[in-house]
């Protein structure tokens, strides 16, 4: 990783929360942690994530309304769902409200980083892409 990826985490477990920041900032992420959802909203808007943990029950609003709030706000940054209840209808609206992935508890830790490395890496890709796009169009209109 060349410049260190900002991850945030956001659930009211307190021992979910210090366990995913200590293994990813060890991973070389640098992690920031909310235990509500407008906490997240809030840190969201006045810093860049590239991606984002989020817990689907939350005690002030439910995750899928975060994912959606934040989905809106800041599209490019990869979500990962996080849930101890696990279902099929959970999992379909989180991936329709824009989530990237979705992650059951317990969490597997080696299986979150695999999905968390993966997403950054389409999302590099997505951006290094769209960058080609960007100076292909300028080089176009500069030879006009």
């Amino acid at each position: 990783m060349d410049e260190k990826k900002r991850i945030l985490i956001v659930d009211d477990d307190e021992a979910i929360l210090n366990s995913l920041r200590d293994i990813l900032q060890e991973k070389g992420y640098e992690v920031v942690t909310a235990k509500t959802g407008r906490e997240a909203i809030k840190m969201s808007e006045a810093q860049y994530f590239d991606l984002a943990l989020l817990d689907i029950k939350l005690p002030d609003i439910e995750g899928t309304e975060l994912l959606t709030e934040m989905h809106k706000k800041t599209p490019s940054m990869m979500k990962i769902m996080i849930t101890g209840y696990p279902s099929l209808e959970n999992a379909v609206e989180a991936l329709n409200l824009g989530a990237d992935a979705y992650v059951m508890k317990p969490i597997d830790n080696d299986k979150l980083l695999k999905i968390m490395e993966e997403k950054l890496r389409e999302q590099e890709e997505a951006m290094r892409m769209t960058q080609e796009k960007v100076d292909e169009w300028i080089l176009n209109r500069l030879r006009e």
